[in-house]
């Protein structure tokens, strides 16, 4: 099969497409022959030797597909409601970019139906990290108030549409007028250019002085302090990132006065029954969004795969909104 490996860490330069033996499915998983693959900011990390691989895990990047399915035992594709031939996406630990692709059973979900592959490529990765942090751990509720920080991210912008067809107020950074008024344009109630803009004052005025209730940040360094100076009382505080370091000071007297909750996750390295968990969420609450055209995938570009360094300069230039994948 034809794949884009990771010749040696460094910038775009070091992928290169390669052929590799194709990989045969094991006892709980799917092959899926694979038609795009999504590109995601772990990705990157990856090949600047930054992201160690679990064990175990393909050395090829990419954490999501959507193709087609190629094999898999009888057993495990009745457990994932799915059949030889059926489309679908994927979200996997690694290996994503290559023509085939192995998935835990339980990780791989029908394509929404009226979706391209191109379209359902850009879904897992996204859709898993949002229902898991915003829905999941922070519980995010209809006509609670959600920060997002990074809205014209692949994250925010699934970030907005799934937290607009809960029915709950959203409220965007982002980095130029431009991108503000992509978010505004994708449901986001209020945009912020923290470039030019305090987004704890704006936070706070648009909210009437009481803050959010959910703040979704891929941030870190010093936002976590003043995040908290712009939440409601029992806010909730998702850090799924650390773009702008590890090292932060926050007000403890604050947090415990305002009764904040402060969380932290991963997605890549939790167990299987864990993802399948989200998949079985994602399929029951928020498909139904998709299908219904309630929520829509946001590419920003598509490239044919053997041009990933291509597709990963443009990742690294932040300048996309939305969603950036591979076509095979």
């Amino acid at each position: 099969m034809r794949a884009i490996e990771i010749a040696q860490p460094g910038g775009p330069e070091v992928l290169r497409e390669v052929q590799r033996p194709d990989p045969v499915a094991k006892p709980g998983e799917l092959l899926i022959a694979v038609q795009a693959s999504g590109i995601n900011r772990p990705d990157v990390l990856q090949r600047k030797g930054l992201y160690p691989m679990p064990p175990g895990v393909s050395d090829l990047p990419g954490l999501e597909v959507a193709g087609t399915v190629k094999a898999g035992a009888p057993a495990d594709l009745a457990a994932a409601g799915l059949s030889i031939g059926d489309a679908v996406c994927a979200l996997v630990a690694g290996g994503g970019y290559a023509e085939l692709c192995v998935a835990p059973a339980g990780q791989c979900l029908p394509s929404p139906r009226g979706l391209s592959a191109i379209e359902a490529a850009s879904l897992p990765e996204t859709f898993f990290t949002v229902w898991q942090n915003v829905f999941e751990i922070a519980r995010l509720q209809p006509g609670e108030t959600l920060l997002v920080q990074g809205g014209s991210s692949g994250i925010g912008v699934t970030a907005i549409m799934l937290a607009k067809a809960l029915g709950a107020k959203v409220i965007v950074t982002a980095g130029s007028d431009d991108k503000c008024a992509a978010c505004l344009a994708l449901g986001a109630d209020h945009a912020i250019n923290y470039r030019n803009q305090d987004f704890v004052a704006e936070v706070l005025a648009f909210t009437g002085q009481r803050g959010v209730d959910v703040v979704l940040d891929m941030v870190a360094g010093d936002y976590i302090g003043r995040e908290l100076q712009c939440m409601a009382d029992d806010g909730r505080l998702a850090l799924i990132a650390v773009q702008g370091g590890t090292r932060s000071a926050i007000d403890a007297g604050l947090l415990l006065r305002k009764r904040f909750t402060l969380t932290g996750s991963t997605l890549r390295p939790r167990s299987v029954a864990y993802k399948t968990g989200l998949a079985r969420a994602l399929h029951t609450r928020a498909w139904p969004w998709i299908e219904s055209g309630q929520v829509k995938p946001v590419i920003h570009q598509v490239f044919p795969a053997a041009q990933a360094a291509a597709a990963h300069a443009l990742m690294e230039s932040s300048t996309h909104v939305g969603k950036i994948v591979l076509a095979w």
